[in-house]
């Protein structure tokens, strides 16, 4: 849950790595559902500059009127349902809740767009359907930054990363699936999240340089004819 909430909620959402979408298995939705709800109550919105406060307000109109727009979509839809928070309020600035909705249709519009703001669309499978979520997590949305799975079995742990090769250049285990240090942990994504340079490694370095290869020969053949053609 904790991973989560600051995945989904640190910076407003307000930034490209953020957690916006989660396939959680179905045996542990009820106690994750609770623990979403307890920590999100003790999530302080306000000005930035007390620093007990977790969240603050979004960057600017247009975001507000963006993100509002995705919650109220939410909210309409049979396919959807508002699990907490879902309040947006502009007359102090531009503040939207903490807000996690959750869709019964893993294509729902919130799970493939990308919002940059507070809010965590969930979808919930069945246990059974470990592979084919896997394989909806994969092709479910065209971007391709961030990811990350929890699991406390090494071997499912293995297979779930196989499984995700593609979904996520920068790939996380057990841990929110945000914080990259640009210069001690390199970072970028594929897809249409770009070509994956990995800003703070050499691999970006070597984006904007031009490959040329020379080859010099010093002992020339004197004829065309190769020994084994004898």
């Amino acid at each position: 849950m904790t991973a989560l909430v600051r995945g989904a909620f640190e910076y407003q959402g307000q930034k490209c790595s953020a957690a916006s979408r989660a396939y959680l298995p179905a045996s542990l939705w009820p106690r994750i559902e609770k623990g979403l709800k307890q920590q999100i109550a003790e999530i302080a919105v306000g000005d930035p500059a007390d620093f007990r406060n977790f969240m603050g307000a979004v960057i600017d109109a247009s975001a507000f009127k963006t993100i509002k727009g995705y919650i109220d979509f939410a909210r309409r839809s049979a396919d959807a349902a508002i699990v907490v928070g879902g309040g947006c309020d502009s007359r102090r600035g531009y503040f939207v809740e903490p807000t996690v909705i959750r869709t019964r249709r893993p294509d729902f519009r919130l799970m493939r767009e990308e919002i940059f703001g507070p809010v965590l669309t969930v979808y919930v499978y069945p246990d059974s359907k470990l592979d084919q979520t896997l394989a909806l997590c994969d092709a479910g949305s065209p971007y391709a930054l961030t990811g990350a799975i929890f699991s406390q079995d090494r071997y499912e742990i293995v297979r779930m990363s196989e499984a995700l090769t593609h979904a996520a250049g920068n790939f996380y285990i057990n841990d929110k699936p945000t914080g990259a240090v640009v210069g001690q942990q390199p970072f970028g994504g594929g897809r249409a999240s770009g070509t994956n340079d990995k800003a703070g490694s050499y691999l970006n370095l070597i984006r904007w340089t031009n490959a040329r290869t020379i080859k010099e020969t010093f002992v020339p053949p004197k004829h065309f004819a190769y020994p084994f053609l004898k």
